[in-house]
């Protein structure tokens, strides 16, 4: 008898531990409408290679804001730099630039691509991630699936149609504004058409990694979270010249 219960009891033991072993070793959840090989990669490792990229893409946002902000600002200072040695009717001329620099660097500052916020935040839960929790894990994914997905679709909400004919009316009103305005009509061409140019180059040059690594995780080419290309940056802006 005590030989048959304590069969019994192993045949138990090993029943629950197997099913503790498989509810553990359950995948986290693929994304709707992700490719369903992705469920086949563990949640870490996914969770890992999402925080990685986001980082990367944080940095890259940082450095196109801060050079655009740096660029837009200084010429603005040198459209103020001739004014007091120009006739006093031709000042509203220099100003203007200067204004309208000022105005193409707020959203820059105010307004920054969503992933430059959104990546620190993941970093730091995942820091703070407790090895083991597998439901926490999952849970966190998910977030971590979100905010990639998110920051995609605003890299290229930023990059519509939108932001290129907001560019082309605003300077068109800096144009009718001297023309109109004080019948400066050549500097008016040439301060509308030097602002579309330099426009349209900050909007083409706007990153959109996050479009592609959205793609990437949707299609399971996660790679290994060790991405060269995605290694982590320093809390500090970095400065290169790659985009």
């Amino acid at each position: 008898m005590r030989r048959h219960a304590r069969a019994a009891a192993l045949a138990v033991a090993f029943v629950v531990g197997a099913a503790t072993s498989a509810a553990r070793a359950a995948p986290c959840p693929v994304p709707a409408g992700a490719d369903p090989r992705l469920g086949a990669v563990d949640g870490l490792t996914r969770l890992r290679w999402i925080d990685q990229r986001l980082d990367h893409e944080a940095g890259r946002g940082e450095r196109w804001a801060m050079t655009w902000a740096l660029g837009i600002g200084a010429g603005g200072i040198a459209s103020l730099a001739p004014a007091p040695f120009v006739a006093p009717g031709d000042r509203v001329d220099w100003y203007t630039g200067a204004v309208t620099a000022v105005i193409g660097i707020v959203p820059l500052v105010v307004a920054p691509l969503s992933v430059v916020h959104d990546a620190p935040e993941l970093r730091k839960a995942v820091k703070t991630l407790a090895p083991g929790n597998d439901a926490a894990e999952c849970k966190l994914l998910a977030d971590a699936e979100q905010k990639l997905a998110n920051d995609g679709a605003n890299e290229t909400w930023q990059r519509r149609w939108w932001s290129h004919a907001g560019n082309v009316v605003f300077n068109t009103g800096v144009l009718l504004f001297l023309g109109l305005g004080f019948h400066h009509w050549t500097s008016g061409i040439i301060n509308g058409a030097s602002g579309v140019v330099v426009g349209e180059a900050l909007i083409l040059t706007q990153p959109t990694g996050a479009v592609d690594d959205d793609a990437a995780y949707r299609r399971g080419d996660v790679g290994t979270a060790a991405d060269p290309g995605a290694a982590p940056r320093s809390l500090g802006l970095t400065w290169r010249a790659t985009f």
